[in-house]
């Protein structure tokens, strides 16, 4: 009778739980294309404008790598009407924050006020929108800003390669996710002008793009604000999208990396898995919470606390439009060796494509979605980008109120399946990340 009344008490709370996160919120298309995403919530007054491109490194050609993100940083400069420069000091003169962010499927513009500046956001995102510089100045000094970048995050950051995507080379034959989502500096070097100009014309278009408003408005008026500042951009010819098919690897393989700024080597193993918008991919995000997510993990607890092999365990999923990247990986104490870890990391897996995981361990990771759904729609400024991210690239907005249904509705016999499914050894990269000194070495 315990056990039932229990039983009935976890479900009442899941249930109250999952209404009370629902995000509510309303979308329309404007004439020009543009996509329009309110998501009202009037409990603090601030608001963040979200402004998400459908262009990301997968779209450049090649020769022209860099493109993608190099906008990131461009349209920063200024436009017709925002003096060069003056991007930031008008942003903080007026209490606001913003920022972007580039992957290889899109580019994201985010801008968060006081609420009674959300008419001066909407201006400048249409600003940026419609009338950008995009000049030889400009160009010149964002390559500059660029190389900092790539200085400063990729080649002098420990492990970068593996953080930045720089590895997907091996586990990408053919899909352009096999190269840096930064691009290649060399093509950005010998690009001209007409090019960076044309890049814009292809991609930045009303009808390429998703506009959420999240936070203290009031709507009627922020939907006259968004007519009037961005109902007449013209809508341009959208680009055509050739889907590049990825075949499936059949047999393992193994590569080697070195990075100068390490120590400690690494061992990898990396998967190619299915679009973020798919079942399975969410089933992949339980295992590698099974697996690494916390001290209590299995790697974790195995690798660091018991054997005393490791000094990190991770798994992650990089979630992706078109296929997704699945890592799983340690950083290996003194006296270990590659090889021992890659055994105990085939030994999880393996219990994983055998055995049922317990129903304490499935209702742990099921809490562990519930934090982080909670964590990730905490601010108006996340929510606008998962709301932004799930119509554009999922095709769904309301998938932001699904997914906890979905996670709740994996089954012990799913992880089973997906686990033999995508982990099988002949569909894996197993990758020795080493220090530079052992390559030294080993000459």
């Amino acid at each position: 009778m315990k056990n039932t009344i229990l039983t009935i008490s976890s479900i009442l709370f899941f249930v109250l739980f999952t209404n009370a996160q629902k995000v509510k919120f309303e979308e329309y298309d404007l004439d020009n294309g543009l996509h329009v995403i309110l998501h009202q919530d009037n409990s603090a007054p601030v608001v963040t404008v979200n402004v998400m491109y459908h262009v990301g490194a997968k779209d450049e050609e090649d020769g022209k790598t860099g493109m993608a993100h190099f906008y990131e940083h461009l349209l920063f400069t200024g436009t017709k009407n925002i003096e060069r420069g003056m991007w930031s000091e008008i942003q903080s003169a007026r209490g606001g924050t913003g920022n972007a962010n580039t992957d290889w499927d899109r580019t994201n513009y985010y801008q968060t006020y006081p609420s009674n500046e959300l008419k001066l956001a909407l201006w400048m995102e249409s600003e940026r929108m419609l009338h950008p510089i995009i000049d030889q100045k400009a160009v010149n000094t964002q390559n500059e800003v660029v190389k900092e970048e790539k200085r400063q995050r990729m080649d002098n950051a420990p492990y970068g390669k593996l953080i930045y995507g720089d590895v997907y080379q091996y586990i990408f034959d053919k899909h352009n996710y096999g190269r840096p989502m930064i691009g290649y500096i060399k093509d950005l070097d010998a690009a001209k002008l007409e090019e960076f100009q044309a890049f814009y014309d292809k991609w930045y278009m009303p009808n390429n793009a998703v506009l959420v408003v999240a936070g203290d408005f009031e709507k009627n008026e922020a939907k006259t604000w968004i007519k009037d500042y961005f109902a007449s951009i013209p809508k341009r010819q959208a680009p055509e999208r050739v889907k590049i098919v990825e075949p499936e690897r059949t047999e393992e393989k193994r590569v080697v990396e070195y990075d100068s700024n390490i120590q400690l080597p690494l061992i990898g193993m990396a998967f190619k898995t299915p679009s973020f918008k798919e079942r399975d991919a969410k089933v992949l995000d339980v295992i590698s919470t099974i697996l690494s997510n916390g001290k209590s993990s299995r790697l974790y607890k195995k690798l660091v606390d018991d054997k005393k092999l490791a000094l990190q365990a991770f798994s992650f999923s990089r979630p992706l439009e078109d296929y997704s990247v699945y890592l799983i990986g340690s950083i290996i104490a003194q006296g270990a060796t590659n090889d021992q870890i890659l055994k105990e990391i085939d030994e999880e897996i393996e219990k994983l494509q055998t055995e049922l995981i317990s129903d304490e361990d499935l209702q742990k990771v099921r809490n562990k979605f519930e934090n982080q759904f909670v964590a990730s729609n905490s601010s108006v400024q996340g929510i606008a980008a998962s709301l932004a991210r799930y119509y554009l690239l999922g095709g769904n907005t309301n998938q932001i109120n699904k997914e906890l249904e979905i996670i709740n509705s994996i089954t012990k016999e799913e992880i089973r399946e997906v686990a033999i499914k995508y982990l099988a050894k002949d569909r894996r990269v197993i990758m020795d990340y080493l220090p530079e000194s052992q390559k030294k070495e080993s000459k």
